[in-house]
């Protein structure tokens, strides 16, 4: 809800600072979006009055226009401005942005040619003057501002048209449809910060009492549980024109673009009270008779925007004698507009059932600012505040002149409601000692009347337009709110038990605070997916993966199913990344995967954890690398990567799956990672070359093993050997560290690759290996022919198992 402080001021008597008001608001349950300042970046743009308009010589779209800013032109006659507006005309008061002068957005003016014609500065848009596109009076959106009324020529426009405005937007949550408007925000800056609130005046002037509405309409309620109340007042002599400037200035500012000044008026009362009015050419209403009731099922019909929709018979409808003419609550009829002609206008301000407005709204495919307040509620009690007001600005603008009457449907009255409030009550909700009065004059800050029935017990009546207050707990947060949360004490349950961290918890956090540390981001992706995201993977069609549970009611397609594995989401991120130009990026994800159970049990969830990157550094060994150190920190023993080559996500030369040693005994698998094949990683398009990995991170946590036991230092010296074999290039590392190991003993401590070499010397389908081996024994210094005997052991194993041999240098 954006709110223009100017118009906020008007009906509130307090004096503070923005900063001090922001702060405030914050604290007693007002969210602020932003607070946006406008005009302190326009400098030299005067009011200006255009004197001529001529053809360009040497351009059929461009003319030449001579305008009076008065003293400001160096001469004091007027400049020659080119422009290429095709709404100039002589006699137009416009914006003239000087030689020299700042515009939004930095921009600057200074006089050149145009097609070899001097132009001495330029005739300003409202864009140009940092006006949103949507909010520019529809009259000028294709053409320069041409001011609604004469204004002094060459005053600062910045001082003439009030630019200078601060607009506030408030957060509002769903259950306060009473401050989606300036009234509303007003009572809670009033009931905040203290004063007196002032309404707006709905006193009609030269009301005509010679002839009232009930003479030209009749309203009838065929459906009083869609409709529980519908007014209806009449003008005659209207004038249909543009609104004059305040009233246009204020509606900008709110959000809202200037149309003529009977929907002006119409959009100014819904900002000011937040109920929506609608106002209709009597001479389009058939029968003079108005009939609330719903569509037939098919019915088609055409609302103002030009758009043929096909109604339902829940849909309910304001009808004619003959027709419909409106959707109600949601938007009018194209038949029933404002045309320039109109003599005489229905203003209607009705009641509408909130759930029926929010099933029509998205049934048919149209949320505006009427159905969004309908939706949320609106207090049938402002109909006759809203009404009287809309006639009372027609009367004061010169729209039109006012008929006296007013013809009121209100089939089953509203009845206000009296809740009790107990002062003991609250105070143990908010560990507080205020008293009856104290809580008393709190509510009466928020217009709520209260009256001590008892001791400590106050009757409180609700105002009607505060639908959300409906028991005496919601009176608890009325109370903490307007008395500030910022003093409440700070206690602890009386049954506060210290809070546990599960194994589980505490696991994700080491690996997070790990992958942190290696370079890694944290991410977090939508658990409901697209089921195409597999698909992108080249998952094989009989995979567990592609077995999704479906939600019976997605937002969409691309949210239609739970998600079974994170890399989809992931390599999206990663995508996306790439497409910001961003060189490198290295990501994670903790996140739930889903599963279908077993027939009639519950859905699987379980954790998984997702990591990639991409740009320089990373490759396979860099991946392996962090993955080899979060193993470590997990206590995992005799981690084995081994080589795939069918996984068609992963390039087939590039990918290992890793297991690890489990508690219970053999090996378990844990996860799969490499660097993401090109078709795949084109298909999220991404051009980089993509390393990534998942694991099952509950089988991870499962097998972890934190406790570490200490180890003396070795007593006896250790004795290395490094040694070089020509293999086969299918023959891996892993395989000839394992035959080393098992064949090694308790003596050989470590063997460790340092080095890969293919190339001169080394023959064709061969590749030469280095590795450091360390022999060490925990009790004697070995001697050379412990060595010798063990390392000729392992030598052998390693030509018997591999065909491996020491490489002849």
């Amino acid at each position: 809800m954006k709110v223009p402080m100017s118009w906020l001021n008007e009906y509130t008597n307090i004096e503070v600072g923005l900063d001090a008001l922001a702060e405030g608001m914050i604290l007693s349950g007002s969210n602020i979006e932003t607070v946006e300042t406008f005009g302190a970046d326009i400098k030299n743009v005067v009011i200006g009055r255009v004197e001529t308009v001529s053809p360009h010589e040497d351009s059929d779209h461009l003319v030449v226009c001579m305008v009076d800013v008065g003293s400001r032109s160096e001469d004091g006659k007027p400049l020659q401005i080119v422009t290429g507006a095709p709404n100039v005309r002589p006699g137009a008061f416009v914006p003239v942005a000087l030689h020299g002068s700042d515009l939004p957005g930095g921009v600057k003016i200074k006089k050149g040619k145009l097609r070899g014609v001097e132009s001495h500065g330029m005739i300003c848009s409202p864009g140009e003057l940092g006006f949103d596109d949507k909010v520019v009076p529809l009259a000028h959106k294709d053409g320069i501002w041409i001011l609604p009324e004469a204004f002094t020529i060459g005053e600062d426009v910045v001082q003439a048209l009030g630019l200078d405005e601060t607009v506030i937007d408030f957060e509002i949550t769903p259950n306060r449809p009473d401050c989606l408007s300036i009234v509303g925000m007003a009572r809670e800056v009033v009931a905040t910060f203290g004063g007196t609130l002032q309404y707006p005046n709905v006193k009609i002037a030269d009301e005509d009492d010679s002839d009232t509405a009930s003479n030209h309409i009749k309203i009838s309620i065929n459906k009083p549980e869609l409709c529980n109340r519908y007014i209806g007042r009449v003008a005659k002599d209207i004038r249909i024109e543009e609104s004059p400037w305040w009233l246009q200035r204020r509606l900008m500012f709110a959000g809202m673009r200037p149309i003529n000044n009977i929907v002006d008026i119409t959009n100014y009362v819904m900002l000011e009270y937040g109920h929506p009015i609608h106002a209709f050419d009597i001479r389009t209403i058939e029968g003079n008779e108005i009939v609330v009731d719903t569509a037939m099922d098919g019915e088609l019909f055409t609302t103002l925007d030009g758009q043929e929709r096909v109604l339902s018979s829940d849909t309910l409808l304001i009808k004619d004698a003959k027709k419909g003419t409106a959707i109600a609550g949601v938007m009018g009829g194209l038949l029933s507009e404002i045309e320039s002609d109109t003599p005489m206008i229905l203003v209607e301000a009705a009641n509408f059932n909130a759930d029926n407005i929010r099933r029509t709204s998205k049934k048919i495919g149209i949320r505006s600012e009427a159905s969004m307040r309908y939706e949320k509620g609106v207090s049938a009690q402002l109909c006759g505040e809203a009404a009287d007001r809309v006639c009372a600005l027609i009367a004061q603008i010169g729209a039109g002149r006012v008929l006296g009457g007013v013809v009121d449907n209100y089939p089953v009255k509203a009845e206000q409601k009296s809740i009790e409030v107990r002062t003991a009550r609250m105070n143990a909700v908010l560990g507080t000692s205020l008293s009856t009065s104290e809580i008393a004059e709190i509510l009466r800050r928020l217009e709520i009347e209260s009256l001590e029935t008892s001791d400590g017990v106050l009757r409180c009546t609700v105002p009607f337009v505060r639908l959300d207050l409906r028991e005496e707990i919601d009176f608890t947060e009325e109370i903490a709110r307007i008395y500030g949360y910022g003093r409440l004490s700070t206690t602890l349950h009386k049954d506060n038990v210290p809070a546990e961290v599960s194994n589980s918890w505490s696991l994700r956090g080491t690996i997070r605070q790990l992958l942190c540390a290696s370079g890694l981001s944290e991410i977090t992706t939508y658990s409901f997916v697209s089921p195409s995201g597999v698909d992108l993977l080249d998952l094989p069609t009989d995979s567990a993966k592609r077995d999704f549970i479906r939600l019976l009611n997605p937002l969409g397609e691309e949210n239609g199913v739970m998600r079974t594995v994170l890399m989809p989401g992931l390599l999206q991120v990663l995508a996306g990344n790439a497409k910001k130009s961003n060189a490198e990026a290295a990501l994670f994800e903790i996140g739930n995967t889903f599963r279908k159970a077993d027939e009639g049990g519950l859905a699987e969830e379980r954790f998984s954890l997702s990591l990639g990157a991409y740009g320089e550094g990373w490759d396979f060994f860099a991946l392996k690398g962090v993955l080899s150190l979060l193993f470590s920190r997990l206590g995992f023993k005799d981690v084995k990567y081994e080589a795939v080559t069918d996984a068609k996500t992963y390039h087939p030369g590039r990918c290992a799956a890793v297991s690890i040693d489990s508690k219970q005994g053999g090996p378990v698998s844990i996860g799969l990672f490499g660097e993401i094949h090109p078709d795949v990683a084109s298909r999220f398009e991404v051009d980089a070359r993509v390393v990534a990995g998942e694991f099952d991170l509950d089988r991870m946590i499962a097998e972890a093993n934190l406790t570490r036991s200490y180890t003396h230092l070795d007593k006896y010296p250790a004795v290395t050997r490094d040694i070089s074999l020509l293999a086969d290039e299918a023959v891996t590392v892993g395989t000839i560290c394992g035959i080393a190991e098992t064949n090694g003993g308790k003596l050989l401590e470590s063997i460790r690759l340092f080095d890969v070499y293919r190339g001169a010397q080394i023959p064709e389908g061969k590749k030469s290996l280095s590795f450091n081996l360390v022999y060490r024994a925990a009790d004697r210094t070995l001697k050379d022919e412990d060595v010798v005997k063990i390392h000729e052991k392992i030598l052998t194993a390693l030509a018997a198992g591999t065909g491996a041999a020491l490489r002849e240098l």
